[in-house]
């Protein structure tokens, strides 16, 4: 075992607050990393980690050298893409992140055919309603919805833009009516996204009006495909991106309500590390889906308005770029 090996368990440790857990990532059995780890503070002569029954921490000095070996394996790995940046994708394995929707509408159809013009690769799916650093868990893509990205060491690239609409099923329009006017949903059972602090508020806009209403939740969840089944159940009307529920609108289970009125748009963008040489196996998979959603032309779909060209609002352009990312699951 060389010392970079010795570096790298030490790094999943920090990471991971676990010896078994760092073992299991590196391979190794735990015996052979309790080794690793005292040979490694032998050597330095300071203790790194401090152990209890219940879990693992750093000391001052572990956590002063933490931050060095990481930026040792970040020029490793930026070494490592230097060489094959340029160099066909054969083999390896591509992290990407993303929400629950997203990854089972636009990610796993979409494996198949990448996984055809590049055999050797296999993918990581890791879904989560919030933001994953990049860094820490080793994540090559993510998918992020918002105005700008906020962290200097990310890079985004946009990816289309969709409207978040309201939509109910024709069983609870049915029951409890269709409300023909922003104040009717006061009145009705609404599915609210529970992710971000102000979720129960809507803004909504037509041309140069502009209303905004303060409804209640029947069912709050932090998961866009809870919100979804719900609605498909007929328990209420859900407020969500055009993109969660497009198909579900076009084979007539959810019917769009009040579509003459737009609430603030969502910009979609892939989001990877900030390097001077981006690896090919980041560079593909960005190309690829980037190429997917213009031929199927997203943008297009989840930006239309099913009212009367009468009354469609006149949305803002949104600028392509940095962007912060909301991370509600509204944009899931």
């Amino acid at each position: 075992m060389d010392r970079l090996t010795e570096i790298e368990l030490f790094v999943r440790i920090a990471e991971l607050h676990s010896m078994t857990r760092a073992a299991e990532v590196m391979h190794v059995s735990n015996s052979a990393a309790t080794r690793l780890l005292a040979a490694l503070e032998k050597r330095l002569g300071a203790v790194l980690v401090q152990r209890t029954t219940r879990r693992l921490s750093l000391t001052e000095a572990g956590a002063a050298y933490l931050a060095r070996c990481k930026t040792i394996l970040a020029d490793l790995q930026e070494a490592d893409s230097a060489v094959n940046a340029a160099a066909p994708v054969s083999a390896g394995t591509l992290r990407i992140a993303g929400t629950l929707s997203f990854c089972l509408n636009h990610v796993v159809p979409l494996l198949r055919e990448y996984m055809r013009r590049h055999p050797g690769m296999s993918v990581q799916v890791i879904t989560a309603n919030r933001a994953i650093d990049l860094v820490d868990n080793d994540i090559d893509v993510a998918i992020r919805t918002g105005d700008t990205e906020a962290d200097s060491n990310v890079t985004t690239r946009g990816l289309a833009r969709t409207r978040r609409i309201l939509a109910a099923s024709p069983g609870y329009l049915a029951r409890r009516g269709t409300p023909h006017d922003v104040e009717d949903l006061l009145r009705h059972d609404m599915l609210l996204c529970a992710c971000s602090g102000r979720h129960d508020e809507l803004a909504f806009r037509r041309g140069g009006e502009t209303r905004a209403v303060r409804v209640s939740g029947l069912l709050e969840a932090n998961d866009a495909q809870v919100l979804r089944a719900a609605a498909l159940d007929g328990l209420g009307i859900l407020v969500q991106p055009r993109y969660v529920i497009h198909d579900d609108i076009a084979a007539g289970r959810l019917v769009p309500l009040l579509d003459d009125w737009d609430l603030p748009r969502l910009q979609m963008n892939i989001v990877f590390q900030s390097r001077r040489h981006m690896p090919a196996r980041v560079r593909v998979f960005i190309d690829f889906l980037v190429e997917h959603f213009e031929r199927m032309g997203y943008e297009h779909q989840w930006t239309a308005f099913d009212a009367p060209a009468s009354h469609r609002p006149r949305p803002e352009p949104l600028s392509r770029g940095r962007r912060h990312v909301d991370n509600g699951e509204m944009a899931s």
